[in-house]
């Protein structure tokens, strides 16, 4: 089984909430009273279908089989003023960087970032008013209650853009799985064509003092991924959560340093804007292959304004520097 193919994030869902259960119209009797006022208490909520945020789950898988998802309906009102019982939640665990979209329009409705936090995706239905609360001074015994509202039936669209510290950003073969193998304990699959990473893989990174920070191989962008090309738009999401961002260029690259640089933020730019003003760190790949001269003619082409350090996964060259300048920029 291919590395990761367990990992999904994204899913589609029809969600039905519970329907209000129905107040009571009953009119109170007992010994003493042949003809009383109306008792009758109020229906109980449908259950709601609620999205709740858990650090236990890293994707989306346990609700990839899950189409339907019913909440319980409320209960119907009783006598003596007694209200029905709710019907219960769903409640569904999700990852961290979960976003709910209305499957029909598209439109987010919310984002779950937080560990415990809840926020309801399909309300359940209203219960109805027992007739209790229909009586007036000329109408004293109303033999009449709301039926409950109906409770609400959507497609729901749920996709992950994974939360991590660091996001590797380059072409396929730049390099990334086998940087994160040597930094952490993650286990990507790694061969030397492009797209061998189709799904992002997670690595927590050791660092000094029992810290550590998590990086994201996310799968490599290809010119025109903006636009949709190649596996392009699912990739750039994920890039979207991360706080630094790891420009990765292999030193036996065609073009100089400088265009495949420019490139990748083009590719970016064109997607989300704002990524640009995310902290950036340039690693120059593969490096082991050069020499001092070479690497020096190289370093007149790194663009300006953003650090940068010439390394190799495979000798381990420059690699620990390079845990000490992600770490800088993360904590900035």
């Amino acid at each position: 089984m291919a590395q990761g193919s367990n990992f999904v994030d994204y899913v589609k869902v029809c969600c039905r909430s519970g329907h209000g259960g129905a107040g009571s119209a009953h009119l109170h009797r007992d010994k003493l009273t042949a003809k009383g006022g109306p008792d009758g208490g109020d229906g109980g909520r449908g259950g709601h279908i609620i999205l709740k945020g858990s650090t236990q789950h890293w994707t989306l898988l346990h609700l990839k089989y899950r189409k339907h998802i019913i909440a319980k309906d409320g209960e119907r009102g009783g006598s003596a003023l007694s209200t029905g019982a709710n019907g219960a939640d769903d409640v569904l665990e999700v990852p961290l960087g979960t976003v709910a979209k209305d499957a029909e329009t598209g439109e987010v409705l919310f984002e779950i970032t937080e560990d415990g936090e809840t926020k309801i995706l399909t309300p359940g239905g209203k219960g109805g008013l027992g007739n209790w609360h229909f009586k007036s001074p000329t109408q004293q015994t109303p033999r009449f209650a709301q039926p409950g509202l109906p409770g609400k039936e959507q497609w729901v669209i749920l996709e992950l853009k994974v939360l991590a510290d660091v996001g590797l950003v380059g072409f396929p073969n730049a390099g990334k799985s086998t940087l994160l193998s040597v930094v952490s304990a993650a286990k990507p699959e790694i061969a030397n064509y492009p797209f061998t990473t189709l799904v992002p893989n997670l690595g927590i990174v050791s660092y000094r003092d029992s810290k550590s920070f998590v990086m994201a191989d996310i799968p490599g962008i290809i010119e025109g991924a903006s636009q949709g090309k190649g596996l392009g738009y699912r990739f750039l999401r994920h890039i979207e959560r991360n706080s630094v961002l790891l420009y990765m260029v292999p030193a036996d690259t065609d073009r100089t340093i400088k265009e495949e640089y420019e490139i990748l933020l083009n590719e970016l730019t064109v997607y989300n804007p704002e990524l640009l003003d995310k902290p950036k760190v340039l690693a120059i790949t593969k490096s082991d292959m050069l020499d001092e001269e070479l690497e020096n003619e190289m370093r007149a082409q790194v663009p300006e304004n953003i650090p940068y350090l010439f390394i190799s996964s495979v000798t381990g060259k420059n690699i620990t520097q390079l845990k000490d300048l992600i770490w800088k920029e993360i904590n900035q």
